[in-house]
């Protein structure tokens, strides 16, 4: 007998528990698009807290208890959130894809291995690769570039002129000079600053003004005396005078060419070293900041030391610019830590990662909720920490959840919705019981489930259930429930996989 025809008999148009991972599991997707608590984990509502004032979270989870679940549910909730108050929206930024970041941090770091290298990362660098991830979001929905689908709301963007104020705009321009992509940067801040109407620095226009004024005059001055030169003035006087408007030009042409260009060389040398994370050069840089007024291109407004203050900075910044668009606050997931190909789900290497980000400043900050989705292996790296280091996360700040926890009656539950989707539409309701034979009673399922802790195995032991007795049955002979032994001898051998797994034994 095949798995479908089983699935026929009790109503159902696909098994549904054969996803495994949350990102492509089209049942999941079809469930926590309804919008309907009783699919989330218990501690959800917790964990994603008051959207109208964002607040941090740490959740540890062992390998399948659905944290990348709840970051997908974060990001529709969030969305029906936005959609329900356009005035106070939220920006959601999955910062879940370390693999660029890392690679990069790595190449600039030149450790020896990784572990060297990523043992080296600030705080400040994570703030960098959030800032570079928001940034050129925002900028391709002022210029109109990129994918519809990736860019931050802004309204109408060609009358971001009379909408926002002279600080907001600069502090836009300020933002895309640091952080926006390498490839085109240069040309976006000059496009951001025409689309923004910001006159060019006044250094710039009275020094392009010197440079065509001065030779005018040479030539004028030369003109006037072949033609009209006074002839009692000694002609010592004209080549004084001559000399002193060619002094004066030169003057202005090495302060043009050679002193404000290495002056802006040199900050933007200090800036590539600091902001780590974006691959521009210095000469890059310098192109973005020449349109930047001069005040802006003091040290005290830039990121050129490992100070966290002016990222910080930043960061009001650029929830100065996004709530002019209406945008109140962001909420950032970290997750899925252990998968980028540097740290291989090496504990050590995770450790190296996020303890920086283990804040109390950055974690409490204002109007910023960051939620980090962490694996089980950094809980237990976590109680050997100091006191010291405690007192400076502060996590009892914290929504702290040491482990996501899943009960029996909860996974059943789980499991139950999960068959409602999967319900054809003119099928009666069908329960989990309803698949096995009449001598397994709930409590025994709620057990069985309860062995297995988490979703992903409990969806594995039931899939595996149905393959075997499927497997056991002709089709000619029928057998529509699974019976008690079936059921118990997987759950037995489900439950030393996921043993040998967490021992580290066997890969999954």
């Amino acid at each position: 007998m095949t798995v479908s025809e089983l699935l026929q008999h009790h109503g159902l148009s696909e098994n549904p528990f054969k996803g495994e991972e949350a990102r492509s599991d089209e049942v999941f997707t079809r469930l926590h698009r309804t919008g309907d608590l009783s699919t989330h984990h218990p501690d959800f509502e917790k964990i994603r807290g008051d959207l109208r004032r964002p607040s941090g979270a740490v959740v540890f989870g062992e390998k399948g208890t659905g944290k990348t679940a709840i970051r997908i549910q974060l990001a529709e909730g969030i969305a029906a959130f936005n959609a329900a108050n356009p005035g106070a929206r939220i920006c959601f930024v999955a910062y879940d894809d370390l693999n660029a970041v890392l690679d990069r941090l790595h190449e600039r770091l030149g450790g020896k291995n990784p572990l060297e290298s990523l043992q080296k990362i600030r705080l400040v660098d994570h703030l960098d690769a959030l800032l570079h991830q928001v940034v050129p979001r925002l900028v391709d929905s002022v210029l109109g570039d990129g994918p519809e689908e990736t860019r931050i709301d802004v309204g109408d963007a060609k009358r971001l002129h009379k909408r926002l104020d002279l600080v907001t705009r600069r502090d836009l321009l300020l933002l895309q000079t640091l952080y926006d992509r390498p490839e085109f940067a240069t040309q976006r801040t000059s496009r951001l600053r025409r689309r923004l109407r910001l006159m060019p620095p006044a250094s710039a226009i009275w020094g392009r003004f010197a440079m065509v004024v001065v030779p005018l005059l040479l030539v004028a001055f030369w003109w006037w005396y072949s033609h009209y030169g006074w002839e009692q003035v000694p002609r010592r006087y004209y080549d004084y005078a001559l000399a002193g408007l060619v002094a004066l030009f030169a003057i202005f042409a090495l302060k043009m060419g050679v002193w404000d260009r290495l002056a802006l060389l040199r900050q933007a040398h200090r800036i590539r070293r600091q902001v780590r994370i974006v691959l521009r050069g210095d000469i890059s840089f310098a192109t973005s900041l020449r349109h930047l007024p001069a005040a802006y291109r003091e040290a005290a407004h830039l990121p050129i030391t490992d100070a966290d203050e002016a990222r910080f900075a930043m960061l009001d910044r650029l929830r100065s610019v996004l709530r002019q668009f209406g945008w109140a606050g962001l909420v950032v997931v970290v997750d899925r830590v252990d998968e980028p190909t540097l740290i291989g789900g090496d504990p050590e290497r995770m450790k190296a990662v996020i303890w920086p980000l283990m804040s109390n400043k950055f974690l409490q900050y204002e109007g910023v909720g960051v939620k980090m989705l962490l694996p089980m292996e950094l809980r237990h790296a976590l109680f050997r920490e100091s006191s010291a280091f405690f007192q400076s996360a502060r996590l009892d700040k914290q929504c702290l959840i040491e482990r996501l926890a899943w009960t029996g009656p909860t996974l059943y539950d789980l499991c139950e919705q999960r068959l409602e989707a999967c319900r054809r539409p003119d099928a009666p309701p069908v329960h989990l019981l309803d698949l096995f034979a009449p001598d397994v009673s709930r409590a025994e399922l709620f057990e069985a489930l309860e062995k297995l802790h988490q979703p992903r195995d409990a969806f594995k032991m039931l899939y595996r259930c149905i393959l075997e007795h499927c497997q056991s049955v002709t089709r000619d002979a029928p057998e529509w429930k699974i019976p008690r032994h079936v059921l118990v001898n997987v759950v037995k051998a489900e439950s030393e996989r996921v043993q040998q797994m967490q021992r580290g034994i066997r890969p999954a």
